[in-house]
Formats: structure tokens, sequence, C-alpha cells
């Protein structure tokens, strides 16, 4: 693995201890920007070559991104034993699947069609949705906005939450006419518990599979956390002057090489050091990972995340100045997702693992204390002795673990 696309990794676990980063400015450029994606989009990388079919999207939110989606309607042979209600001439059951931060919706099929959650979704009788957030490669596209400007990357994961998310459930819930069942990874259940915390969503889902949840991130366990942790964070600012994060850009990697002089990060086997040791991941699916990931996302999300780090709750993000917070939000401190307020007779599977780094067995324990009065069996836990962060989605595993017992949820809750 190449040295320099791994140290990526190393930034974002600084930046989950860092200040709080300012915020960029609004104005926005007077001509229309689309910059196209590249050629070869998802559908043609790694979806029709195993005979599915697939469908290239976009997806306009309310602030003008233009998000790339992807659709696989159907299973492999057209049929799929019905699983999701394709079967005796039904239509269909939607599911989203929406990927974490730094990645984006290629991370669902990483491995064989056999082995990645997207294709044995559609082959078990789904209407399969893949979401790319605002920033990845086939989301960095606007109306108005140059991403090549600091303006393109004014956001955290709350407008990911409250505008990437909504128009995807809104297109899909267009074009179906169906609730639809919503598969989060990572941040990609951070939105969803954000979300749903504020009545959001909940009249156009039927369910929700939270894999690997982030909600908390007090008892991060990575080895280069407790690395950054020994820093005086409180009197340490980064400024890097940039509003993206590029993991393969050179002004990133510029600084990173220099971290790689601690005896204590190893550079060579970051995928642990971060996520947790993974008990199942295939090498050559490792490979293929490090084709298309890291991507971008906005330094100021990181930020964000770093906030939940410091201050043990889930809030909104804090621009750092009483003023500030009472600008946008009409009081001094940016507002608090209770995640308590989730409707208790909406229907969460739940599934983490003993191993993860990053998803703390003791974190998530804070998320289900939470729920703890979720109505009787409508919350569903999972938990998996040996498996770390990127095993629910890389797993070899992960089909017979994982992936087998989110299809009987979602029937169960048609």
């Amino acid at each position: 693995m190449a040295v320099c696309t791994l140290l990526s990794f190393i930034w974002f676990t600084i930046l989950l201890l860092i200040q709080p980063y300012p915020s960029f400015g609004s104005r926005t450029l007077s001509a229309i920007v689309t910059n196209p994606p590249p050629p070869l989009g998802i559908c043609a990388s790694a979806v029709t070559k195993y005979g599915y079919k697939c469908q290239e999207i976009d997806v306009t939110t309310e602030d003008g991104y233009i998000l790339s989606v992807q659709r696989i309607p159907v299973g492999r042979h057209g049929g799929g034993g019905g699983g999701g209600g394709g079967g005796g001439g039904r239509r269909r059951q939607p599911v989203l699947l929406q990927h974490g931060v730094l990645v984006d919706g290629m991370t669902w099929l990483l491995n064989s069609p056999e082995q990645s959650l997207a294709l044995i979704l559609a082959d078990s009788g789904f209407d399969v949705w893949i979401a790319n957030t605002r920033g990845t490669s086939y989301s960095r596209r606007h109306v108005s906005l140059d991403p090549d400007r600091p303006e393109f990357w004014n956001w955290t994961w709350d407008e990911i939450a409250a505008r990437d998310l909504p128009a995807v459930i809104a297109y899909i819930f267009q074009q179906t006419g169906q609730k639809i069942h919503y598969v989060g990874h990572s941040l990609g259940t951070l939105i969803a518990l954000a979300s749903l915390s504020e009545g959001k969503q909940v009249d156009k889902m039927k369910s929700a599979a939270l894999l690997s949840p982030i909600a908390y991130l007090s008892h991060m366990t990575t080895a280069l956390g407790v690395v950054a942790a020994k820093v005086f964070v409180g009197e340490v600012t980064i400024v890097f002057g940039l509003a993206e994060f590029n993991p393969k850009g050179d002004d990133v990697s510029r600084f990173l090489k220099g971290l790689c002089a601690d005896p204590k990060v190893d550079c060579y086997d970051l995928m642990s050091a971060l996520t947790g040791k993974n008990c199942c991941l295939n090498a050559s699916t490792v490979d293929v990972f490090l084709r298309s990931e890291p991507q971008s996302t906005s330094t100021k999300n990181l930020v964000h995340l770093a906030q939940t780090v410091r201050d043990g709750v889930l809030a909104k993000y804090d621009y750092g100045n009483p003023a500030f917070n009472i600008e946008h939000y009409g009081m001094p401190m940016p507002p608090i997702y209770n995640l308590s307020n989730i409707p208790k007779d909406f229907p969460l599977f739940i599934s983490y693992g003993g191993q993860d780094a990053l998803s703390d067995p003791k974190d998530v324990a804070n998320l289900l204390d939470d729920l703890k009065l979720h109505d009787e069996g409508k919350l569903s836990v999972q938990y998996i002795k040996e498996y770390a962060h990127a095993d629910f989605i890389m797993g070899v595993t992960a089909k017979d673990v994982i992936y087998d017992k989110i299809i009987s949820f979602f029937q169960r809750n048609q």
C-alpha cells in the first residue's frame, strides 16, 4: 500500500481532536459550474460488468449540490426470490445505501456479487439505490459553485443530514411511490440518527439498519487516536487554509509525511491502527478499496466530528463564538440532536463490533441508552465480538454474519 495514500487516515484522526475551524464565506460564482464526474461511473466500473442493470442518476439538493446516485432495480437474473417484494408481480421494495466519511458509494461494491451488500440486496428482490454525498468524486458538482473554490466546501454533516439525505430520499419516494429501507455505515448512521431525532424522513422511511454506528466518539481507541490525544490539543490549532480536505492532495500529503517519523505510528498498517483489527478482510478487496478511496470531504466537516469527540455530545456545528452561533441558530450554543426523540415505533437494526476502534462498544452503549425506551420488537441489536469498523462493508464473512440478518429485518418490517 502506498504510504502517501494511507497517510490520509492519520490526518482524519488528528482532525477529530483539533480546535473549531472558521466558517467559509457564502459568495457564489456567477457561471454555471457542473464539473462532470469521471467518464467511467460506478455502474460501469462495478455493477454492469457482473450482468446487473444499473442506472446513473443526478439528484440536486435544495442548496444546489448535484449528487450522483446509482440504482440497481433488479437482480442479476431479473428475479431475486421476491425477498424485497419482487415476486408475484409486486413492486420491489427500495433500499438506500449510505456510505461513511472519506469514502463513496463504491464501498458497497468492493467484493464479489456474492459478498457485496448492494448486489446481495438486488438478488434478494430489492430495488437498490446507492448515495454519494457532496464532495466525493461523482458528486463534485454544483449548479453555481466551483469545487476549486472554498465556497463549495462550506458545509458539515449537518448539511448532509439536512440537504443530501432528504433530496435523495424524496427522489426515491417520488420515483417508486414507496417508503424506503435504509442502510448506513459509520457517518451514514450519524446522519440518519440526526435526521430521525428531528422527526425528519420518518414519513418516507420504513426502517433503518445502522452498521458500526457513529453517534458518540468519546471512547475511540485507535492507536493513532491515542498518539494524537497526548498532544496538548487545547493549545494546538493546525491551520492549512484548506476548505477541501483531499487525502490524495499534495498540500495534505506534505504535512502527513512527517507524522510517520513517530515510532508509535505504523504507516504500513493504518487500516488496523485506525479502525481496529479487522478480522475478515481480503487483501485484494483492500487493494480495490485503495484504488477509489479515500475521497475528499470538507475540512469543516472533519472539525465538526472533532467537536463531537471533544464535547461528548451530538450537536450541530459550533462556530466557536457565541455571537456566530446566535447568528446561525438564535442561541449562543449549537442545538443538540436529542436521539431519545427518535420515534419509539420506528424499526431500527443496530450492528456493532467488539474490535471496532472508531465505533467503540462503550459509545454504542451510550447510543443504546438513548434508545432504551424504544418499543418492544422495534429495536434489533447485534454484537459481533470479532468485527472491526471495515468488516461491516468489506468483510468476506459479512453476508452470513450480517447481511442475511438485515434482509430478514427488512422482510419483517415491510
